[in-house]
């Protein structure tokens, strides 16, 4: 990060190169010191200035040049085709989210606390993967950037973390929080169980999962909603915690019970489930609540019909007061 000025980059471009390092990237991320500099964020918050960047840059070295990009943006398909417009030879994604971690109660100031005061920073590690995983998924998706390499970073911990960034449209992942938590030696770890996936999945090279994921993203509007399914618990799995229903009862449809005939047990209703998901999230012991799809033909006791077996979603569904319009 230097100002966003060419012969800044120029001179920094040229102490990078001397290094004899293999590529250089460009931090259009960083959310918290350097943006107030007009540095990181600043610039990666405006296309504008990213393909004018990444274009001197491109000028100015030999190198691969890989842009990063900041999540503070409503929709980072404009950056990136702003790197890809300027030359950029890939991108790399996310940068930490700027955010106030905590707030010390005794002094009234934002954490960690600094003579007294405090300011925001960025937030980084296994939370903000849901957020990465979006954010590379709507670049590798989109027709404009098609092409354009990605590098994925954003919590990645384990070879799962870093497999579902590859089977979304990343070359590579990055990884930082875990280095700095559990050490360099994670990353032999995540090596590892990756190569072992793989091995026991059948697929032969990283090139056989790249990207596998892509074909099943859609939007909401395009979802099935003849789709059904239900919950189920196996009961031999269940520790009888609760949990499950707790979080159906007080915030979802009521369809999983507490008790039968007197004894502690949770099952399912399946006149009150929709099968939303959330008993299978809160659960947990892996794999003790599943949702199993009703074929088509049977008896949804929910709605009181027959499941359809044709496919149908938002556009085309009869309560949408914009169906009629589009057509």
């Amino acid at each position: 990060m230097v100002p966003c000025e060419e012969p800044c980059w120029e001179g920094i471009l040229r102490q990078v190169e001397d290094t004899e390092c293999d590529g250089v990237e460009l931090n259009f991320g960083c959310p918290h010191g350097m943006s107030e500099r007009g540095m990181g964020a600043a610039v990666g918050q405006v296309p504008e200035y990213i393909e004018m960047v990444t274009r001197w840059c491109k000028d100015k070295t030999r190198m691969p040049v890989i842009v990063k990009l900041t999540p503070n943006i409503t929709d980072v398909r404009y950056p990136a085709r702003a790197a890809k417009a300027g030359g950029a030879d890939a991108v790399s994604l996310i940068n930490t989210i700027s955010s106030i971690i905590s707030v010390d109660l005794d002094q009234f100031a934002p954490e960690p606390t600094i003579d007294g005061k405090g300011t925001h920073g960025g937030y980084c590690g296994p939370a903000v993967k849901p957020i990465a995983l979006n954010m590379v998924a709507s670049i590798a998706r989109d027709a404009e950037t098609a092409g354009l390499p990605i590098s994925g970073i954003g919590g990645v911990t384990t070879w799962r973390d870093a497999a579902e960034f590859l089977t979304l449209g990343a070359e590579n992942v990055q990884v930082c929080t875990a280095a700095m938590t559990y050490g360099f030696k994670i990353i032999e770890e995540l090596v590892e169980g990756l190569a072992q996936w793989m091995d026991n999945a059948g697929h032969p090279d990283l090139d056989s999962i790249h990207g596998r994921a892509l074909p099943n993203v859609t939007e909401w509007q395009y979802l099935n909603l003849n789709y059904t399914a239900k919950a189920r618990i196996d009961q031999d799995s269940c520790i009888k915690c609760g949990r499950c229903h707790i979080a159906c009862e007080d915030t979802s449809h009521q369809a999983i019970t507490n008790m039968v005939d007197g004894e502690r047990r949770f099952e399912v209703i399946d006149e009150e489930c929709v099968g939303c998901n959330l008993c299978v999230n809160v659960c947990p012991v892996e794999s003790c609540i599943t949702m199993e799809k009703l074929p088509a033909g049977d008896l949804d006791k929910r709605t009181g019909k027959d499941v359809s077996p044709d496919y149908g979603n938002w556009t085309m569904h009869p309560n949408n007061p914009m169906r009629d319009a589009a057509e």
